[in-house]
Formats: structure tokens, C-alpha cells, sequence
């Protein structure tokens, strides 16, 4: 599967027509030059932090907040091999029923903790509650326990080729160890200590919701000896601080970087790339593990979309050339694409995609009302500080006009609508019918790992799509080895996707970031992570 992906990620640069120039070889220059200590790294967001449990909520500003403060197991390197990170070393049995793990020497919580085997035991299972990928890895798992302090044991019922992948898991939910204490809250409750055994400290003291967030160099942290390497190898910091600022207006965001006040801006509105790009004092960072699927995803629980058929009319509704056009807008980094496990990958296939690619408004509305749409009004989640959100749930909102719904537009900052998507309440109640999201690659683009399939009900993610038929087609694909199998099981699953509509696709694109030249020793990952990065103001 890893080797699958790697070739995955080359495709899809291809296929986005990604300009070369965009593109940069970050790390290899900067390891040539000897990094300088000490500083304030200023960095803007792509959203305000409010959620601070990576394990509850799969919000990518909260992973990248995890990213910061927690360690993992395994980790990817650039080559999209499956590297140790926390562990040190472990075996596998001859049957592949058994592996062993042994974590590395001087693993320390940021309060002097060592990290033992019953943190990490409690971690796995608590994210093996919330992560699709996890999910599936503990139904496989017969017992995971502790042999001491330092080595865990995990046994399969059954041969589950995708441990180490989902050990090694990049993007949300990622398998991030807590201390026991910690993990041990229940998976449908927020944890309340954020202590993790990372490369930096959250300071809970500085933290200003929906301003500041401050984080600090962990004196304790020993580096893994190998060089950075994506998720992998030595997590060296040089920076004293890491200073996040939510800053939700682009054009104050913009002028902040270009004026030198901040020094690195994530994920930035499109409009700003021709300016950003003629700036000498800027780098632009696109990078193709940041490619992305566009959602819109329905309330599974409450009417209209309750009912197949309302949510099949989304399909129709759903113009993806429209959506990326406003959203996007620059050609050379979108694409239209009827694939629910992306395109460009392994499972890609338009299977069952004919109402995806063929918009009929009329046959929308006829849908809605086969599905007895009483006229009730539709509450429409609106993130009005994600840009490319924004007018994507804006042209939503234009397009649920025309087939005949009435439309209650409900404004809120990102963190706002991650809280409130996981409320279950009728719509009318404080609950909600739809919002659109966004999901990297390496987290949709197979039937295992994609959150948006899994139909277990109250137990799927926000939306809580439904389908006992799903699970046994997934489930399936999880045992099979053969790839032709697997490849007619994803189309399987495909068309049962666009039967069941647990969400529907809007397109792929990428989304950059940019900084100012003297950030050095930039690691392009999922995330903007600040490990081997130093300043070299002059």
C-alpha cells in the first residue's frame, strides 16, 4: 500500500498540472548550511485553534497542533516508507499474527514521565475508537498488551496487512501517545491535559482562543539520529518559540507576511499566489501530499437527507467545474474528478459516477421531492474565515436555491462549525443538515482509511452515514491480498458510494503555503511542522 501511495502522490502532480516553479527542493538546500539557534517563528493558521484533542475531532488545525506537542510510533519518510519514530525496534512473527515492539531509550512526557508500554497501549486504543483506519486495525486485533515497561505485544485474530500503516498513519486521526492518565478518557469526551513527549511544549498559560497560540523547544526531546525526512527521522528544534496568530483576514494576514511581521502563512487564498509569487523575500510551498477533495456531507440523522434519494440529488445538484472555478479559481491547481478514493490513485474509478459528472437540476428537484422535502428549512453550515470553504458553501447555497430549498446560511468561524458538526440535535434544535470540508490525499484514498465511507452509524464520523452493506464491502477489501480483487471491491464500494451518498465530491485540489526566505530547513509534509527549521534574519 505504501509503495501504492508513493506512485499515487507522483501521479497526482501530474494530473494537477502542478508548475514546475512551484515546486521546491526545501530540505536538501537547507541541510547544506548550518542552522542558528534561538528566535520566534511567527506563523498564521489556516484556522483559529479552539478543539485541542487530536483523537476527538479530525479538524487539521488540530492535528497540526498535535503535530506540535506529541510524538508517534512510526512515521512516513519522503519515500513513502514506513519508518520507526518512537519505537526502536520490533518483530514480526513468521505467521504475521504477532508483533513486538520495543520503544527507544529516553521517551519523556513534558511533565518528566517516562513513556512506558501502558501509554502506549491506552493511546492505540483510545484512537482505535475514533480513526476509521484504527477502527479497522482493533477489529483484526485479538490482544494488545504490555510484556514490560518499554516492549507492548499486539496479536491478530486474523493476517491484517496494514498495521504498520495505520501505525504510521500521517494525517487525522494519527495515532498520537498520551499518557495513560490521559488516554484514558472516554473517545466521545475531549481530553483536558495536553501533555505530550514532543519536540515542543504547549504553554496552556499564553493560549488566547482565537488569537494566540504559543508553544516552546521541549529541553527533553532526543531527536531520532537519522536526517528529516517528512514525518521521519531527527525532530531537532532551533527555534526558542513557535507563536501561532489566527489572523482570518487574508488581506491583513497578506500584509503581515509581506511587511516581515510574520513569518510563515499556511495555506493562503488562492488570489494571493501571482503577488506572493513575485515577492523575492517569499517562498511558495505546493506540495502533493497537500492535494485535496472538496466535501459537502449531509446529516444522515434528520430530514431531508435522512432519505437516499435527497442525498442523491446533491449528486445531481453538484457542479464540480462550478464549485472549483469560485473556489479555486487558478487552473493549474484543481481538477474535476468522480472518484471517491481520489484521483490518480489505485482504487480511481468513475464506477458509478454518471450523476456526479452529469448535472441536472430538474432531476434534483424531482428527487427532493420523491424524498418528501416538506420545505423546512436546510441549515447550511458557513465557516466564513475558510476562504475556499466559504464560497464553495456559498455556491451550495446558490445551487440549493434553484432546486426548491429553502436555505437557513448559518455563519461561524471554523472552530465553531468543528464543535457544532458534532452535535446530533434536530437542526432546529442547534443542530445541522450540511456543511463542506476538505480532506488531504493520504487520508481518502482508499476504502479502509476514508472517514467520509464508514458507515457504522452513531459511530461514524460527523454526518453518521449508515450502511450495514458499506461495512461488509470494507471489511472485505481490508482481508483480501489480491489486488485485482481489491480493485473490483473498490468499485463495489464506489457504486454503492453514489447509491447511499454519504458525501459528495466538489474536486480535487492542492492548497499552498508561503514564508519568508529567511525560514530555513522547511520539512514539506502534510502538516507545517517546525521541527529542523531555524531563522536566519539578516
Amino acid at each position: 500500500m505504501v509503495k501504492n501511495f508513493h506512485r499515487v502522490l507522483g501521479r497526482c502532480i501530474t494530473l494537477l498540472f502542478l508548475i514546475p516553479s512551484l515546486l521546491f527542493s526545501l530540505v536538501s538546500g537547507a541541510l547544506c548550511e548550518e542552522p542558528k539557534m534561538g528566535g520566534t517563528l511567527k506563523f498564521i493558521p489556516h484556522a483559529n485553534l479552539k478543539v485541542l484533542d487530536p483523537i476527538w475531532t479530525t479538524a487539521y488545525i488540530t492535528r497540526n497542533h498535535g503535530y506540535m506537542i506529541y510524538d508517534t510510533l512510526f512515521a512516513l519518510d519522503k519515500d513513502l516508507k514506513i519508518q520507526p519514530q518512537m519505537v526502536d525496534t520490533w518483530q514480526v512473527s513468521s505467521d504475521g499474527l504477532q508483533y513486538t515492539f520495543t520503544l527507544r531509550e529516553g521517551l519523556k512526557f513534558h511533565d518528566g514521565s517516562p513513556v512506558t508500554s501502558e501509554d502506549v497501549i491506552a493511546s492505540l486504543k483510545r484512537w482505535g475508537q475514533r480513526d476509521a483506519l484504527g477502527k479497522m486495525l482493533m477489529m483484526f486485533t485479538g490482544r494488545l498488551e504490555a510484556v514490560d515497561a518499554k516492549t507492548f505485544r499486539l496479536e491478530l485474530k486474523e493476517p491484517f496487512g496494514l498495521v504498520l500503516d495505520a501505525l504510521a498513519k500521517p494525517s487525522s486521526n494519527v495515532p498520537f501517545i498520551m499518557p495513560a492518565r490521559i488516554a484514558a478518557t472516554p473517545a466521545d469526551e475531549q481530553i483536558k491535559e495536553f501533555i505530550g513527549s514532543g519536540p515542543f511544549k504547549f504553554v496552556k498559560e499564553e493560549w488566547e482562543p482565537g488569537h494566540r497560540v504559543v508553544y516552546v523547544r521541549n529541553p527533553d526531546y532526543i531527536p531520532r539520529p537519522e536526517p528529516p525526512s517528512f514525518g521521519a527521522g531527527g525532530k531537532r528544534v532551533y527555534v526558542d518559540r513557535v507563536e501561532w496568530f489566527y489572523i482570518p483576514d487574508p488581506a491583513t494576514a497578506g500584509a503581515a507576511l509581506e511587511a516581515g511581521e510574520i513569518d510563515y502563512w499556511e495555506r493562503f487564498p488562492v488570489d494571493f499566489l501571482s503577488r506572493l509569487e513575485k515577492n523575492p523575500d517569499i517562498q511558495i510551498l505546493i506540495d502533493p501530499s497537500r492535494v485535496v477533495q472538496f466535501w459537502l456531507r449531509p446529516n444522515h440523522l434528520h430530514p431531508p437527507f435522512d432519505n437516499p434519494k435527497a442525498r442523491q440529488a446533491l449528486v445531481w445538484m453538484a457542479n464540480q467545474e462550478t464549485y472549483m472555478q469560485a473556489a479555486i479559481g487558478d487552473p493549474r491547481i484543481w481538477k474535476t474528478c468522480p472518484a471517491y478514493f481520489m484521483c490518480g490513485s489505485p482504487w480511481e474509478t468513475s464506477a458509478g459516477s454518471d450523476p456526479q459528472m452529469g448535472k441536472d437540476l430538474e432531476r434534483a428537484r424531482k428527487l427532493l421531492q420523491e424524498a418528501g422535502y416538506d420545505g423546512r428549512p436546510v441549515v447550511l453550515m458557513d465557516p466564513t474565515d475558510q476562504n475556499d470553504i466559504h464560497i464553495v458553501t456559498l455556491v451550495t447555497q446558490q445551487l440549493l436555491t434553484q432546486i426548491g430549498v429553502k436555505v437557513d446560511l448559518q455563519a461561524m468561524d471554523w472552530s465553531t462549525l468543528v464543535s457544532r458538526r458534532a452535535e446530533k440535535k434536530p437542526p432546529q434544535e442547534g443542530g445541522w443538515n450540511l456543511f463542506s470540508t476538505w480532506w488531504q490525499f493520504g487520508d481518502v484514498f482508499n476504502p479502509v482509511g476514508n472517514p467520509g465511507i464508514v458507515g457504522d452509524c452513531e459511530k461514524a464520523w460527523f454526518g453518521w452515514y449508515c450502511s450495514k452493506k458499506m461495512e461488509e464491502l470494507r471489511t472485505e477489501w481490508a482481508r483480501t491480498q489480491d489486488p485485482e480483487k481489491r480493485k473490483r471491491l473498490a468499485e463495489e464500494i464506489q457504486k454503492l458510494a453514489y447509491e447511499e451518498v454519504p458525501y459528495v465530491l466538489l474536486g480535487q485540489a492542492t492548497v499552498p503555503d508561503a514564508y519568508r526566505k529567511h525560514v530555513k530547513g522547511v520539512v514539506p509534509f502534510t502538516s507545517p511542522v517546525f521541527w529542523n527549521v531555524w531563522l536566519d534574519k539578516k
